[in-house]
């Protein structure tokens, strides 16, 4: 049993519940998700493939913008006017004018960008460690980190992030699952495992890759995968 597998067996897993689905493109190489108010913002990851999507009410995609073809997209985030947009390997994220999509500013970043989330009065950037960084929206330089724990044990992959209701929800690269992290401790509190759902999904559509994707509505998660051809309301039972 790889380690990972081990901390999922250890902790209690949350409960969840499917409410619905909608479509979504199966060539959406899926890297951010997220809401902003309403509107759903997708960023897509891939050297050519790279774009970033607004979906409407309906999720009807709106508008979009693609990346230069050098760049390889990443996690996605609103906040206030503008867009951040992280690229994977280039130490670069762009900064958006949520009005037209076209890059204001390009900043630098220290490390690898996975995910992207704004949580507690800030910007969290994950970069596949067992860490994920404090960030000023200014100029992206980084102000601390978080350190995340199953019961002291590091726990690494983190990739995309979302913030629900104060806690850090990230997926975990290489599973189908979502770790519920203390956004004040680094503690994981529990995950969530969609490997049951990922496999129907894997089986049915082979090209599907692994869950990645979590947005959070105020009152239900959607996820999906890259590639995956659906998103998933989810409904989360709560203590």
């Amino acid at each position: 049993m790889d380690l990972f597998s081990t901390l999922l067996a250890a902790l209690s897993l949350q409960a969840f519940s499917i409410l619905d689905s909608v479509a979504h493109s199966a060539n959406h190489y899926t890297q951010g998700l997220s809401f902003d108010n309403d509107i759903l913002i997708e960023s897509t990851g891939r050297y050519g493939e790279s774009a970033l999507y607004r979906y409407n009410s309906d999720f009807k995609i709106q508008d979009s913008m693609r990346l230069e073809e050098r760049y390889f997209g990443e996690g996605s985030v609103a906040l206030g006017n503008e867009i951040f947009y992280l690229t994977w390997k280039s130490k670069k994220a762009f900064k958006l004018d949520s009005r037209t999509l076209k890059i204001k500013q390009t900043l630098k970043i220290p490390t690898e960008g996975w995910g992207l989330t704004f949580c507690n009065g800030t910007l969290w950037l994950s970069d596949g460690s067992s860490e994920i960084f404090k960030v000023l929206p200014e100029d992206f330089r980084f102000i601390g980190s978080l350190k995340v724990n199953d019961s002291g044990k590091p726990v690494s992959y983190l990739n995309e992030l979302e913030c629900v209701d104060g806690n850090i929800y990230a997926n975990i690269w290489q599973s189908d699952s979502i770790a519920v992290i203390d956004s004040k401790t680094g503690n994981v509190l529990s995950y969530l495992d969609f490997s049951k759902i990922a496999k129907k999904v894997r089986q049915k559509f082979p090209k599907a890759e692994v869950l990645n994707g979590i947005a959070y509505d105020g009152k239900y998660l959607w996820i999906t995968g890259k590639w995956w051809p659906v998103m998933y309301k989810v409904n989360i039972k709560k203590d």
